[in-house]
């Protein structure tokens, strides 16, 4: 485990195209501010909002008795799947929120940790997380290659965390069986801090309904998972809710940053280049450690090559053959085609010529996946074969799992996606002022800054950042970058650890990878929870 720190000059990238983001800009929706609607008009359209009221439902808890042979003992565990009602700030229910919690029969709630967990999107439902890494039952997939076709096998989990914390696995607002009641909309949800609020009053609902106030304390995100854990943390402390520790897995903490212009994004995933290269064997003298071939690539990417960018036009032909030549020597990639590209390749035209040869395309998420298209020309792969290789397992045995061992029904659909991102309100307002954004709303989040400011407040939060080495979606050189510029002081750097997995954005669909990521989250909960 290991932190990286990068030079000044990736530091003049990365403010730089902060404030310089046309992609996310072009996201936001503006309205025309002509004539607004006459008063009458008004009044009838609020007349009709209040007569679209969803019934607001019994929170609803089925509990089922299991056992799970881990670690030379048997575990004898409660599972409860169910729905618990959040009210807004006029104390009114305006969402009822899933969960499937798995608590260890018998421990004392006074030491016994509780972990809460889901993944990301946003307009993620949390079944990856749940069926994929810490609960006590596992999908086996064909990772890296397609899953077969079910029946799917769902097996005892000897990675769970159930030896270490108990488990809660929440559905977002609006995914699996979470909806919104009463006179909530989906705008009410669909939204970084609409998001955050939801997330905080469950997890208060949780502590008083189960009366684990004082209980250790994790959150577990992944992918946005992360960019939500961040900002959570810090809304959790000012709301009296101390926590221990967070996990973030695959993160994504500064999308003002990934989404902007400028080399900030090429910087990021050279390194990752390096490792999809290493794997697939498209690199001379292939080293047997692949911890010290990325290294190479950070390096380079911190050093010679962010200073290559940062020169633009003023780049000499000499230093462009030298820098080309390392490009490719790294990635796999021909030096005419670094040259092509300007030095500037960006995650498309990587997954898509890196294996063109072959006809073979990488998967975004996990480039060990490969991919068939139509044709080997083009820029673009025309899948996600590392998305489409799994989809299919997991929500089937999502859906067979609930109603089969957790005897939960439902007459509603399980959404594993609400498909909202189009709709997200990306504005963040944070809990404290930022070195990127003093003083500012964001318009787009910025949660490392939560972060550092929870860790300032809490000096005893520990964080562990869970990185894999072939995701190509959040890069772990980028995920490096934002977590060693968060402006701590030394005494606290320290509570920031990194691990590194052979494996992509679901670092848990590689079975050795999630033997590693158990046994490192299990002393960190022991540690921080102690």
């Amino acid at each position: 485990m290991k932190t990286t720190h990068l030079p000044g000059v990736f530091t003049l990238i990365a403010l730089a195209s902060f404030f310089l983001s046309p992609a996310a800009r072009a996201q936001e929706v503006h309205s025309n501010p002509a004539q607004p609607p006459a008063a009458g008009a008004e009044q009838q359209k609020d007349k009709d909002a209040e007569k679209e009221v969803t019934p607001i439902p019994a929170e609803k808890l089925v509990a089922t008795h299991h056992e799970l042979a881990l670690g030379g003992k048997t575990l004898k565990y409660t599972a409860t799947a169910g729905t618990l009602l959040i009210r807004d700030e006029e104390d009114k229910p305006y969402g009822s929120i899933f969960y499937v919690a798995y608590t260890l029969d018998g421990a004392d709630a006074q030491t016994r940790p509780v972990s809460f967990l889901y993944n990301g999107g946003p307009g993620s439902a949390s079944l990856w997380l749940h069926l994929g890494s810490f609960s006590p039952v596992r999908i086996t997939t064909d990772s890296p290659n397609p899953t077969a076709g079910p029946p799917f096998k769902l097996i005892p989990n000897q990675y769970s965390l159930l030896d270490k914390s108990d488990l809660v696995f929440i559905d977002a607002p609006l995914t699996g069986y979470s909806r919104a009641v009463g006179k909530a909309t989906p705008k009410d949800f669909t939204g970084v801090d609409q998001d955050l609020r939801a997330f905080d009053r469950f997890i208060q609902r949780y502590l008083n309904l189960n009366q684990r106030w004082n209980s250790p304390k994790f959150l577990i995100g992944e992918s946005y998972g992360t960019t939500r854990s961040a900002a959570l943390a810090d809304m959790l402390g000012n709301d009296g809710v101390q926590l221990n520790g967070v996990v973030l897995i695959s993160s994504i903490l500064n999308y003002g940053v990934r989404d902007g212009g400028y080399d900030t994004v090429y910087i990021s995933n050279l390194p990752s280049y390096a490792a999809a290269a290493w794997y697939f064997n498209k690199i001379p003298n292939k080293p047997a450690d692949l911890a010290a071939w990325v290294e190479q690539a950070r390096v380079f990417a911190a050093g010679p090559y962010a200073q290559a960018l940062f020169a633009g036009d003023n780049l000499s032909a000499a230093q462009l053959d030298s820098v080309a030549k390392e490009v490719s020597r790294l990635t796999g990639l021909s030096v005419d085609y670094v040259k092509e590209t300007n030095l500037r390749i960006s995650p498309t035209r990587f997954r898509k010529e890196v294996l063109r040869e072959d006809r073979k395309t990488l998967g975004r998420y996990d480039m060990r996946f490969e991919g068939v298209d139509v044709d080997a020309a083009g820029e673009s792969p025309s899948y996600d074969a590392s998305d489409t290789g799994i989809i299919g397992a997991f929500v089937g045995t999502l859906h067979d799992y609930l109603e089969r061992e957790l005897k939960y029904e439902s007459t509603d659909a399980y959404r594993p996606s609400a498909e909202t991102i189009l709709q997200w309100d990306w504005k963040h307002k944070p809990t404290s002022s930022s070195p990127f954004t003093p003083g500012r709303d964001q318009t787009q989040p910025y949660v490392a800054a939560d972060l550092a400011s929870a860790i300032r407040k809490n000096p005893h939060l520990k964080v562990f950042s869970a990185n894999g080495y072939f995701d190509l979606a959040t890069p772990f050189f980028a995920t490096e970058f934002d977590l060693d510029h968060m402006g701590l002081e030394p005494a606290l750097r320290g509570n920031v650890q990194f691990g590194y997995y052979p494996s992509g954005h679901m670092i848990y669909l590689n079975v050795d990878a999630l033997r590693q990521l158990k046994d490192d989250l299990a002393a960190f909960i022991t540690k921080a929870g102690s």
